[in-house]
């Protein structure tokens, strides 16, 4: 096959689009696509849009496929290519990226697409429970991934726009409810580190509450063993699910050995990289042993003959 052109090559003009794909094929056009995948996000659900670059039978170049978690629209006319597209959007959902990627699709009689995939997800936010030491580089480093940051707290003097400049919103709130105003979907990212553990245990079991709601991506809650011990406790006993427990992060982080705010807010944010991205968390030394697969190994020196 030849080398595969760029992404903009996924830009079919519609007019190609509507010559060359049949009606059972094209699925959305552009402008339905688009809005789709707006009312989508805002749904806070992400979406995986399908676009058939190349077709070797020329029958479905530009057919256009959605992919959300509760529906596909559109198909590419074949049940072995619709389920390699679907295959493709999930590798894409699972990347959890910005932009998109081609591949490659073939059906046992040989008939060759090429797909481009690109992934649209709902904003992401992280939101930082409490305005002390570790939210000030959590804030910081929080905005450098990307993240829509947001920093609450009920000390007037802490939640202030001088200590938090990169945040998106810094909040005073009332810790008798603490999700009031706050838009919680499945792109939020909650980390609770307040200055008491009460504060942490009730915004914790409000938001684990939520049982018919969209839960956010992420829920770390900093604290020793034996106070998460007490807290995931304390949440059985008001009936909390333990599958939804178990989805705690709690203690929060990486064991990377983290001491100062700093140390602990990479730990963190560290976590939420490897549950977006799907790594393993082992060291990438470790991982491709090249001084063990690729030198060769010779004796010590220095011995005492």
């Amino acid at each position: 096959m030849a080398e595969l052109p760029g992404p903009d090559a996924a830009e079919v003009p519609e007019s190609q689009a509507a010559a060359d794909v049949p009606d059972d094929l094209a699925g959305p056009d552009a402008a339905a696509a688009a809005a789709r995948i707006l009312e989508s996000l805002r749904g806070s659900r992400g979406t995986v849009e399908l676009l058939v670059v190349s077709d070797s039978e020329g029958r479905a170049a530009g057919a256009r496929m959605l992919v959300r978690p509760d529906a596909v629209e559109g198909s590419l006319g074949d049940p072995e290519l619709d389920a390699a597209a679907l295959a493709a959007a999930s590798r894409e959902r699972l990347a959890r990226g910005h932009g998109g990627s081609l591949h490659n699709l073939q059906t046992p009689a040989g008939r060759r697409l090429q797909v481009y995939a690109e992934g649209h997800r709902p904003r992401q936010e992280l939101i930082v429970v409490g305005a002390g030491h570790i939210a000030q580089p959590l804030a910081t480093l929080g905005t450098l991934l990307d993240f829509e940051v947001t920093v609450l707290d009920d000390r007037p003097e802490f939640a202030t726009r001088e200590r938090f400049p990169e945040a998106a919103a810094v909040r005073t709130i009332d810790f008798g409810d603490p999700l009031s105003g706050i838009d919680v979907h499945a792109g939020c990212h909650f980390v609770l580190v307040t200055r008491g553990h009460k504060y942490d245990y009730e915004c914790l079991r409000r938001l684990l509450a939520r049982h018919d709601a969209a839960q956010p991506a992420y829920i770390g809650m900093i604290g020793s063993r034996r106070r998460v011990r007490a807290t995931f406790i304390q949440l059985e006993a008001e009936g909390i699910p333990h599958e939804v427990i178990a989805g705690v992060r709690a203690p929060v982080g990486l064991d990377i050995g983290a001491q100062t705010p700093a140390e602990i807010a990479i730990s963190v944010l560290g976590e939420m990289i490897l549950e977006r991205r799907g790594g393993t968390g082992t060291p990438l030394r470790t991982r491709e042993r090249i001084v063990e697969r690729f030198l060769a190994k010779k004796p010590p020196t220095g011995s005492v003959k």
